[in-house]
């Protein structure tokens, strides 16, 4: 299985360097809808509600202290398989083009990350995980 620096790798090799968070949310996304469309994770890494919206905190770990993104050293997206490549290029065509300000708000207004942080108020640290079941019924149902 692909782990979260392959697909973040590769998000970057197809769109180009970037914010940390926006690709992060990017890497949400391409969860998500990979749970939906291909009825299975991309990786296997935890996905926490953080006060900016979805983090997976080994990612952030690797990218820590900096604000935008070209390379991650430690991904190898050659792993990808076809159907993965495919997922992460179709959540690239729809959400490739905000602002990661825009995604963090649109994952602020959905389920998963709300339901996660419960009644953690607005700003507070939060490490709840997001679940795939979450994710695949939310998602899923649009």
């Amino acid at each position: 299985m692909a782990n979260v620096f392959d697909v973040a790798e590769y998000i970057l090799r197809k769109h180009g360097e970037m914010t940390t968070m926006k690709l992060q949310k990017l890497v949400y996304y391409s969860q998500a809808w990979s749970l939906v469309w291909d009825e299975q994770p991309l990786f296997p890494e935890a996905i926490e509600a953080w006060a900016n919206g979805p983090v997976v905190r080994a990612l952030y770990e690797d990218h820590r202290g900096a604000f935008r993104v070209a390379r991650i050293g430690r991904g190898n997206p050659d792993c990808l398989t076809k159907t993965q490549q495919n997922t992460i290029d179709n959540v690239l065509k729809f959400y490739g083009d905000r602002t990661s300000q825009w995604l963090s708000d649109l994952t602020h207004q959905e389920a998963p990350w709300k339901d996660a942080r419960a009644d953690v108020p607005p700003g507070e640290p939060c490490n709840a995980v997001i679940s795939h079941a979450a994710m695949a019924e939310y998602y899923g149902s649009l």
